[in-house]
Parts: C-alpha cells; sequence; structure tokens
C-alpha cells in the first residue's frame, strides 16, 4: 500500500474517534423495546450500527419507522455526555496529523449538530474544519457522495485521501470514492465483519495509522 501521496484523511465519528457504541447499543435497545418489549438485546441490534437510522427502522416497522427515528434521538441526545467515551491514543494521534499539516474531515451518517456534540465532547474540533453529515448530503455511505463532497471542500483528490471507519459502510465508501481505506479493529461488530470488505489495512491502535503516514507521535500531554 503505496501511502507517500496521502494528504487528506477522512474519519467516520461513532466507533472510530469516540466511543459512542455503548450510547448507540443503548439507544437502539431503548427505542425497540418501547415498540417490541423485551425482543431485542445488544446481538440484536448490532446489525442496524452504520446505516442511517431510518434505513434501519424501516427495516423493523416501515409504518412507524419516521416515529422510531425521534424516539431514538431523543434518547440519544439526552444521554449522549453520560454514555460517551474516549479511545485510547485517538486525540493525540489526530493531534499529531493536524499538526504534520494532514487535510481532515469527519464523514458521518450522524445529523451534522450531533456530530458537534461529539468532537466537542472529545476535544477534537479545532482539528476539523469540514464535518459532513447525514443532513449535509443525498446519499449516505456507503455512496461515495459524502467522501466527494468532503474532498472537494478540501480541495483533495481520492487517491490523495484514506478513509478511517468502523464500519463495511466507510470501507465500501471508500472504495466507491477511489481512496484508500482503514477498518479500525476496535469495532463494535468486530475485527472479522471489517476484514471481509478487504479494507487496505485494519489499525489496531490508532498510532499505526500514524507509522502508516509515518508522522511523529505528538506525546500525551
Amino acid at each position: 500500500m503505496n501511502t507517500s501521496k496521502i494528504t487528506t484523511v477522512l474519519f467516520d465519528l461513532d466507533g472510530t474517534l469516540i466511543n459512542t457504541n455503548h450510547l448507540i447499543i443503548e439507544s437502539f435497545i431503548h427505542t425497540l423495546n418501547l415498540y417490541f418489549p423485551d425482543k431485542y438485546g445488544r446481538e440484536e441490534v448490532l446489525p442496524f450500527m452504520g446505516p442511517p437510522l431510518y434505513d434501519s427502522f424501516y427495516s423493523v416497522d416501515p409504518e412507524r419507522a419516521s416515529e422510531m427515528v425521534s424516539a431514538y434521538r431523543t434518547y440519544n441526545i439526552a444521554n449522549h455526555d453520560r454514555l460517551v467515551e474516549e479511545f485510547e491514543g485517538v486525540y493525540e494521534a489526530v493531534e499529531s496529523l493536524h499538526e504534520a499539516g494532514y487535510k481532515l474531515a469527519i464523514v458521518s451518517t450522524k445529523l451534522h449538530d450531533t456530530i458537534l456534540m461529539g468532537l466537542k465532547l472529545a476535544r477534537l474540533e479545532k482539528f476539523f474544519d469540514v464535518v459532513i453529515g447525514l443532513d449535509d448530503v443525498e446519499r449516505a455511505k456507503p455512496d461515495p457522495e459524502p467522501l466527494n463532497k468532503a474532498l472537494g471542500i478540501l480541495g483533495s483528490k481520492p487517491e490523495e485521501a484514506i478513509m478511517v471507519g468502523d464500519n463495511h459502510h466507510d470501507i465500501l465508501g471508500g472504495k466507491n470514492a477511489g481512496t484508500l481505506t482503514a477498518g479500525v479493529a476496535w469495532t463494535a461488530k468486530g475485527r472479522d465483519h471489517l476484514v471481509q470488505y478487504e479494507p487496505d489495512v485494519i489499525l489496531e491502535h490508532m498510532d499505526d495509522l500514524l507509522e502508516i503516514l509515518k508522522v511523529q507521535k505528538k506525546e500525551k500531554q
């Protein structure tokens, strides 16, 4: 994998840069059990992680999908700061990339304002001038539109970029846009799930991205 031309890193947010896994799982369990009591637990909701919320709920109950999205978001936002945690080493790695001059963007299937909540909580907002959320595009990942929009704003070409994420939508989105792709081994769905989609690399720790790009690590303060 040749990374010598990489100038741009596109990141997914949830499960990649910030640990929202518990928040998302609890939000799905809470919402689905409002409508289908005692039917959904952790294992049953894992497949819903990654796609846009409406798509996930539509697959369960087409007639009440919009209502369920609203219930999910109400619970999710109310419990956001309580349940979101940082991943070890992410802040330092992103700071190192920023200081090394890499162009950075968030490309997520969350709503724009909710992305900003997560970035602020993790103190990462100062590193990202470009944030692409679900409401900023017509088609979500794995469609290349969100990635292409971020690249366009950054003035980058696909061959200069790598997409980093924890879900197969991130890997397929990167492939569809023509970027390199990196899956994170700390994905809630398990490393093997991502390997099936053949990312260019699997990161065991965010420091691995710095090694691949030959960026000197910023030491923890």
